[in-house]
């Protein structure tokens, strides 16, 4: 409760020094405007933006659409980074190669994918899908290899003495291990695909619908800041919900479940 109240005045601290730069406090008699509407719109407009587009049904739709592609594209990036990062942890051949290769590329930002995807699919949702599981892929890769090369030996060593296979182990034994690894890494795909797929929606226009990313664009577009500010706005809330309401949780139970949690 402690927490929740310190995070909530912190941020109740923050909207009121925008509303104080941006000259919204006339109920408080108070009149001092240090930047223009357009530079920095007020509390209030973006506010207005957000209430309006939701009562409407615009912005619940888009997020609808963005989510579905997020969701599609994250699983696929798992699908695929799970076992190539066990692959990498078990494979020397594996790691000098693909295990490189991953490296390579979890430094590159996610939006240079996107002309090579619009080049190779076009304006569709196929190129919004292969940008997202890029963004998702690499780190997933990395850190379920990480997890599993930094799990101690003796762990295998004790279950093959007690009569466990190779695959009862890799199952059973190293894979819960270095869960703590893998979700973590799991996180970050999540926040890097995320990332992905706003710049993908921002410079791809599919007419199969019309996503959040979208609305960031035209707002840019049409010089709508409150609209550009409020979009940022649902793009954090959203990161925010998904780590406090899933990765939190998850991390919180595997470090209470193998001992590594603060006391």
């Amino acid at each position: 409760m402690k927490n929740l109240t310190q995070t909530f005045l912190f941020f109740a601290l923050i909207v009121l020094l925008w509303a104080g730069i941006t000259g919204d406090l006339s109920f408080l008699g108070i009149h001092c405007t240090l930047w223009s509407p357009y530079v920095l719109p007020s509390p209030s407009l973006v506010a207005q933006y957000l209430w309006d587009n939701t009562v409407n049904g615009k912005l619940p739709l888009s997020m609808l659409i963005t989510l579905r592609r997020l969701i599609i594209g994250y699983l696929l990036g798992l699908i695929l980074g799970l076992p190539l990062g066990m692959l990498a942890a078990r494979l020397t051949c594996v790691r000098n190669t693909i295990g490189m290769l991953a490296l390579g590329f979890q430094g590159l930002p996610s939006v240079c994918w996107v002309p090579l995807a619009c080049i190779w699919f076009g304006q569709t949702e196929a190129a919004l899908l292969f940008v997202v599981i890029m963004g998702t892929l690499w780190s997933v890769l990395l850190s379920t290899e990480n997890g599993i090369l930094n799990v101690p030996p003796i762990y295998a060593r004790a279950a093959r003495t007690m009569g466990s296979s190779p695959l009862h182990t890799l199952i059973f034994v190293t894979l819960p291990a270095s869960a703590p690894f893998i979700v973590s890494g799991m996180k970050q795909g999540w926040a890097f695909a995320w990332r992905s797929l706003m710049a993908a929606e921002i410079y791809v226009s599919v007419v199969s619908g019309f996503g959040i990313g979208q609305y960031l664009h035209y707002g840019r577009e049409l010089q709508r800041m409150h609209q550009v500010v409020g979009v940022m706005f649902i793009i954090i809330l959203v990161g925010l919900l998904v780590d406090k309401l899933f990765f939190s949780p998850a991390e919180s139970w595997l470090h209470r479940r193998w001992g590594t949690a603060r006391n």
